[in-house]
């Protein structure tokens, strides 16, 4: 198939396709006229692509756990070790939005919104 239904099929942009043949993550064949051929195995390795992207998984860990997927004899521990660091990380992140969230609502409480020009928003941001 060509990057066209590829990219339909799997859910990926095109562009993005060529990225990750760029830095080794998918291999399509070549035809004669330069086209790029995906099999089956290309489309189910993208479709593997967008769902660990999708989940937060960076192009390196990408990368590993699709060498993982790749590996019969993989241990599941290895797997399931990544997915807790990434849950961590999210974890991690929700705790930064909360306390974002919290700083944030506490300043917009103090704003008397009005009219005025003084504004403890603007002088929170600004340091003051």
């Amino acid at each position: 198939m060509n990057i066209g239904t590829a990219a339909q099929k799997s859910g990926l942009p095109a562009k993005t396709i060529r990225y990750y043949e760029e830095i080794g993550l998918v291999h399509p064949h070549r035809a004669e006229n330069g086209y790029r051929a995906y099999s089956d195995a290309d489309l189910h390795r993208l479709r593997f692509l967008q769902r660990s992207r999708g989940l937060g998984f960076s192009i390196d860990e990408c990368r590993l756990l699709l060498s993982l997927y790749e590996n019969d004899s993989r241990a599941s521990a290895d797997v399931k070790e990544l997915a807790l660091a990434k849950i961590g990380e999210i974890d991690r992140k929700i705790a930064e939005l909360r306390s974002l969230r919290k700083t944030l609502s506490a300043l917009a409480a103090n704003c008397h919104g009005d009219d005025r020009p003084d504004c403890p928003i603007i002088d929170d941001l600004a340091g003051t």
